[in-house]
């Protein structure tokens, strides 16, 4: 089976360099219409132009595709608004988010400043919601959607420096994980890429040598199958260096204690138990959380 986007249109945000700029020509290879966006600013979110947004139109073009540059800042609701407009002028639909678009503020918590921290998160989550919100009744009124946030291992994980991006990250799986519920029944996936490529915001954290293996045309095969047909719902997948993982989160089973027994100095003896990483669960909703809670409970209590 090869997967194809023909007849499809695709949203990348962020796609004037880097792995958008990837997702973009490989979607586009791959049949899809494709709406390069890009403000144009640097890897702090300052300034701004089409021009790098126009170049990967340009490429595409080039290589008998179709695709149209927009530079809205994906933060400002009405610039995202004309780009969905423009979009649907010229093409009828959107079947393709990629949610891509990013900066970077690094510095250690107690240096940083609200502006560092205000910035990131404009830039990562509520630019994710701004696009995800003018795309989604679309979606809905056509049954059909693929959305893709761009989560991190700096979020799942943590990284030095970065409190404001990795909170930032880790509230798209959150976010993820609500809007798969509410788009299931109009045929819309959402999933997570948490990619490692060498892009303008890791240029100046690695060796070259390790660099030169992380390229990113080789993360985006993982965009491509969350964006096709028969692409995952609610999965977080991990790639880089052409390698792919998927991350998940678990929840031990727990112990649940009488009324009478329900002390920290119980959870204190009981830890090593209640910790144990062999009987973690995923879960698929909240509500499962609450349904092993209860009934566990009654098994105590009688």
């Amino acid at each position: 089976m090869t997967i194809r986007f023909d007849g499809q249109v695709a949203i990348v945000t962020g796609a004037g360099n880097g792995l958008g700029r990837s997702h973009a020509l490989q979607l586009a290879a791959r049949g899809a219409k494709v709406v390069v966006n890009d403000l144009g600013g640097s890897v702090h979110g300052e300034g701004g132009s089409v021009s790098a947004a126009q170049t990967v139109v340009d490429e595409i073009v080039a290589a008998g595709g179709e695709a149209m540059a927009h530079g809205a800042n994906v933060c400002k609701a009405d610039e995202v608004a004309d780009m969905v407009k423009a979009t649907m002028a010229k093409w009828g639909r959107i079947d393709i988010l990629v949610n891509n678009a990013g900066i970077l503020r690094d510095k250690s918590f107690a240096k940083m400043e609200e502006n560092d921290w205000d910035a990131v998160i404009a830039v990562h989550l509520k630019g994710s919601e701004v696009c995800t919100k003018a795309v989604w009744d679309i979606m809905r009124e056509q049954n059909y959607g693929r959305i893709i946030m761009t989560t991190s291992s700096s979020g799942l994980y943590g990284n030095f420096g970065q409190s404001n991006y990795g909170a930032a990250k880790m509230a798209l799986v959150g976010f993820m994980n609500t809007l798969c519920l509410e788009g299931a029944k109009y045929n819309i996936n959402v999933n997570c890429l948490s990619p490692v490529a060498a892009t303008r915001m890791t240029e100046n954290l690695m060796p070259e040598e390790m660099l030169a293996l992380l390229k990113p045309e080789l993360v985006t095969p993982a965009v491509l199958f969350m964006a096709s047909k028969e692409g995952p719902n609610r999965a977080v997948i991990a790639a880089g260096a052409g390698g792919f993982a998927r991350a998940v989160v678990l929840e031990t089973e727990g112990m649940a204690f009488s009324e009478e027994d329900a002390t920290p100095e119980n959870i204190a003896a009981n830890w090593g138990t209640i910790a144990d990483a062999a009987t973690g669960k995923e879960y698929k909703g909240g509500n499962e959380q609450t349904i092993k809670f209860l009934t566990n409970a009654q098994k105590v209590r009688g």
